[in-house]
């Protein structure tokens, strides 16, 4: 039995050396047809695909569930528990730090063309509006210059550097770096699908998840030049999340706690809605990020538990600018590859192999998690999340969005809205005004439904329009605690 074991780990181990070999002989070659200007640039994007491809083929796909321990005293602390600093304090600070927004993705999901950050999420002002605001009034408040960095993809690189024209005026210094282009492979050959370089074929490349801004920060040579200017600190979260402002508590915390955490990552508490978010766990003595993908099929019910795993990551990340420049030299970024499975139009099944940014969280000392309030978590990845904050839930202030007074209790309601509200276009052509969410707890859209003006929406609200029924809901409405079926019934929920 245990020589069939040897054998059996051997053949894997054979045929891994042989994937291995067989991508270093395919990217030789592609480096062959690489147009001579960009030669540099391919030989430095593959060095790290190598490397992402080597950890894939040496990493087990899930973890031992057994060997995951509780988190130990003082791995995560209460928000509630920080210290404040005094504004001088604050200001000294605030001139050593560094704000990076992950800005790589597309609206595609939403029905937009171009980056996700030029959706209009408020009055008109898009994602990039709102942060370009945020940082001004900052530099404003403390007479500092903290400056914005946008972690692009090949995918927003051109449309950000148009966009980026019109804030010529603005207060606040902007930087722009692109992160890796890495190879698509194919699942059967694991070798890359692209064969020639020449050729302008953007369906084999990828940007390889948001676990790739270390290295690519450090390439950009941005790293060495904030270091260089006196930087020590950096805040990195995604730009589609309006609650990721810079918090002045928790940058006071990662400049003076006696533990000298080199990397913080904020956590919220776990809701019904949340139950696929990466938490915190101990693994192998080393605080681990656990991603879904990571997690064997039996045990995917527990790693949704509300009960077991309390908190999830919200992916607003801090670190030591010059922890960050060690952990890169050293080669010591050791984030588990994420496979992502994707069929192509051509009819090839490719995977993409992808990082997380949190999931260096083991690869810095003194690191720690800070349990925020839900407010520091707001993204927006559906249309259902456009409508709570184009609505008056919230309140907005200099870019800020804060959860208005008038709503008695701090909790968001829970908004599903049908597949004729997916794309943003279509989602604002159905409601001839945003309705009145104050008192909103539920609400369940489902159908072809219209909304007049000045409508009103409490309690638990669902709306559902049969197949080839239409409900108009008529303006100044007030619904509570109501069902509105097919052939505009309104009945009491």
């Amino acid at each position: 039995m245990l020589s069939r074991l040897k054998s059996s780990e051997e053949w894997k181990n054979s045929t891994k050396r042989e994937a291995f070999v067989g991508m270093n002989h395919e990217l030789e070659k592609l480096l062959g047809t690489s147009p001579s200007q960009n030669q540099e640039k391919f030989k430095r994007e593959f060095e790290g695909f190598r490397k992402l491809f080597a950890r894939f083929l040496q990493g087990k796909p899930h973890i031992e569930w057994s060997n995951i321990r509780p988190l130990p005293e003082g791995a995560i602390t209460s928000y509630s528990q920080l210290p404040q600093g005094s504004k001088e304090q604050v200001a000294d600070l605030l001139n050593k730090l560094v704000v990076v927004k992950l800005n790589g993705g597309l609206g595609t999901s939403m029905g937009c063309k171009g980056p996700k950050s030029v959706i209009p999420v408020r009055n008109d002002l898009t994602f990039l509006d709102l942060t370009m605001q945020q940082i001004q009034q900052l530099n404003k408040t403390y007479d500092v210059s903290v400056p914005l960095v946008l972690m692009n993809s090949f995918n927003t690189d051109d449309d950000t550097s148009k966009v980026l024209k019109k804030y010529a005026t603005v207060q606040v210094q902007v930087h722009t770096f692109c992160q890796s282009q890495y190879l698509r492979i194919n699942k059967e050959t694991l070798t890359p699908v692209i064969k020639d370089l020449k050729v302008n074929d953007q369906e084999s490349y990828y940007p390889p998840g948001h676990g790739n801004f270390y290295e690519a920060f450090y390439n950009s040579g941005l790293l060495q030049k904030f270091l260089d200017d006196g930087k020590q600190y950096v805040f990195l979260s995604n730009i589609d999340n309006l609650g990721a402002t810079v918090d002045l508590n928790i940058l006071n915390y990662l400049a003076t706690d006696a533990k000298q955490p080199e990397f913080i990552m904020e956590v919220t508490d776990k809701t019904r809605a949340d139950v696929k978010g990466g938490t915190l766990i101990e693994y192998e003595n080393r605080l681990t990020l656990l991603e879904i993908a990571q997690v064997p099929k039996d045990y995917v019910d527990e790693f949704k538990s509300v009960s077991k795993f309390r908190i999830f990551n919200t992916n607003n990340l801090w670190a030591n600018l010059a922890a960050v420049k060690r952990v890169v030299e050293n080669n010591e970024l050791e984030m588990e590859v994420i496979v992502n499975p994707k069929h192509l139009d051509r009819g090839v099944d490719v995977i993409q192999l992808e990082t997380a940014a949190g999931a260096a969280i083991k690869s810095f000392k003194g690191a720690c998690g800070i349990n925020v309030p839900r407010s520091r978590f707001l993204p927006v990845k559906k249309s259902s999340d456009l409508l709570l904050l184009m609505s008056n839930l919230y309140d907005i202030n200099h870019g800020s969005l804060t959860l208005s007074s008038d709503r008695s209790f701090q909790t968001t309601p829970l908004v599903k809205l049908g597949t004729s509200f997916d794309k943003v276009h279509d989602f604002l052509k159905r409601f001839q005004g945003i309705p009145d969410l104050i008192e909103l707890d539920h609400l369940t859209v489902s159908g072809d439904v219209w909304f007049g003006r000045d409508v009103s929406l409490k309690g638990t609200v669902i709306i559902i329009a049969n197949h080839g029924d239409r409900i108009d809901i008529p303006p100044g409405t007030i619904l509570e605690n109501k069902i509105v079926s097919g052939n505009l019934r309104i009945l009491d929920h």
